[in-house]
Order: structure tokens, then C-alpha cells, then sequence
């Protein structure tokens, strides 16, 4: 199988406002984590359904990626870039890139960044001292 990096190295807005942050340490926090995101975007957006349904889709993938790959804790950030909307998930672990398998067959899993670039309209990565972000852009 060959595994290709998924995404281009570059930081999200440097700009951006801070709306909200979760720390999520295990698997069963991510229900709670798509409420609050959804009462999070409806007071900072007109168009809240088809806007939710696809970020609570890549906030939920990113997040369990980084849950079972990465180092915890796992930190999700909604930020406010103009007029887009970033979800910023970050993990602990600086000695993986986030790549994801072309190959893979459906119904396998590891779909979480392929679905991530369906969905959003830009998705990149960085890397800080202590942390690895993976980060999608919404129209918001």
C-alpha cells in the first residue's frame, strides 16, 4: 500500500479569532463535542444546517484520528477568519505527518482526510513546538 502525505504544510489564518476550544481525552467525549460545536456555529452563522452537518463530519473525523493516532490530549478550536469558519484539531504527536491511504477500500476506515477535503474548502496542516494541527476551512 502506498501511504501519500494528504496535505500541504501551512497554517490557517493568522488572524483568526478563537470562538470556542474543547480538550478531548477519549473516544465518548465526541458526542458532546458536536452539540457544543452546533450551538457554537448557530451564534455565528446564518447557515447553520448544511454548514453543521459537514463540519460536525470533519470536526468527528479529525478529532478520532487524533484520538487514535496522535499523543492526547486532543484539542479541537472553531476560529473565525473573515468569513470562514476553521476547525483546528491538534494532538501531541510531532513524529507523524498526517497522511492518508489512497487505497484504502471503502468500509476500511481510514477515510477521515478524504472526507475532510470533500467537505471543506481548503485543509492544510502545521506543526508548533509541542503540537500537530490539522485544519479545514468553512464558508461561514
Amino acid at each position: 500500500m502506498e501511504h501519500m502525505p494528504a496535505l500541504r504544510p501551512s497554517a490557517p489564518a493568522p488572524d483568526a479569532d478563537e470562538l470556542r476550544c474543547w480538550t478531548l481525552a477519549t473516544f465518548g467525549e465526541l458526542r458532546g463535542l458536536r452539540a457544543s460545536l452546533r450551538e457554537t456555529i448557530e451564534s455565528h452563522s446564518v447557515e447553520i444546517d448544511d454548514l453543521f452537518d459537514k463540519m460536525a463530519v470533519v470536526a468527528t473525523e479529525l478529532a478520532t484520528n487524533a484520538l487514535r493516532h496522535g499523543l492526547p490530549p486532543t484539542e479541537v478550536r472553531l476560529l473565525r477568519a473573515g468569513d470562514h469558519l476553521i476547525l483546528d484539531v491538534a494532538d501531541h504527536d510531532l513524529g507523524t505527518l498526517p497522511e492518508f491511504d489512497e487505497d484504502r477500500p471503502l468500509g476500511a476506515g481510514g477515510l477521515g482526510l478524504q472526507l475532510t477535503k470533500t467537505f471543506a474548502i481548503d485543509v492544510g496542516w502545521y506543526a508548533t513546538n509541542a503540537t500537530k494541527h490539522v485544519w479545514a476551512s468553512f464558508p461561514g
